[in-house]
């Protein structure tokens, strides 16, 4: 049997989903919670197996109530955010919060049942809509490298494979104070404190290959 633990702070979706769920044979409800406080404590309680989450609740909301349930050491359970809302500010503080699941309340009855079925065997069902997103998402973000600028790359891969100030001036035909500006900047941009760490970035992400 799988145990599960329905919190949503709207009764007439709490106890429609509890009377699904109920008439399947492998699911086994043993508790529910109308908002996110109440429900951390009630999971941290009973130790279910599945937790299906609302987002949006009055008393405690459904990202706090992921947090709190994951700061749990002993607790082993799979948490399904069961909401009306994909949205950027509600999907990707959920999933970081630790919501193993991301489903919409426009989903059937059985797809609820299966993705709970799916978490309890570890296998996560993110909703195609909300999927979507994380792929724009992930298309979005860049390295740090690929924020440089072109000549901030020539004194990245110059740094990279151990010249100086100097050996760079020459090389890229730039004054030393430019060099040493360049420097800064990419520094910064990289998020690295010195040379050293700019040039094992370059190595980590083997740059000088592609030069």
């Amino acid at each position: 049997m799988i145990r599960v633990v329905v919190i949503d702070d709207h009764d007439v979706v709490r106890r429609g989903v509890i009377a699904y769920l109920d008439t399947e044979e492998d699911l086994d409800i043993i508790g529910e919670a109308s908002s996110g406080h109440e429900g951390a404590a009630l999971v941290k309680e009973i130790q279910p197996d599945v937790v299906l989450m609302d987002l949006m609740m009055e008393n405690g909301d459904g990202i706090e109530a992921t947090k709190e349930i994951m700061k749990t050491e002993s607790c082993n359970c799979k948490i399904i955010i069961l909401t009306s809302y994909y949205d950027d500010e509600k999907v990707f503080p959920a999933l970081e919060a630790g919501a193993f699941s991301y489903m919409l309340k426009t989903s059937s009855a059985d797809q609820i049942a299966d993705a709970i079925r799916k978490a309890a065997m570890g296998e996560n069902v993110i909703e195609s809509k909300v999927a979507t997103k994380m792929m724009t998402r992930f298309q979005r973000e860049k390295l740090p490298h690929e924020e440089l600028t072109n000549r901030e790359m020539e004194v990245l891969l110059c740094v990279g494979q151990g010249m100086t100030n100097q050996e760079i001036g020459e090389k890229l035909y730039i004054g030393i104070k430019t060099v040493k500006t360049h420097v800064s900047n990419i520094l910064s941009k990289l998020d690295v404190h010195d040379r050293t760490q700019a040039a094992v970035y370059v190595h980590r992400n083997q740059l000088l290959n592609h030069k």
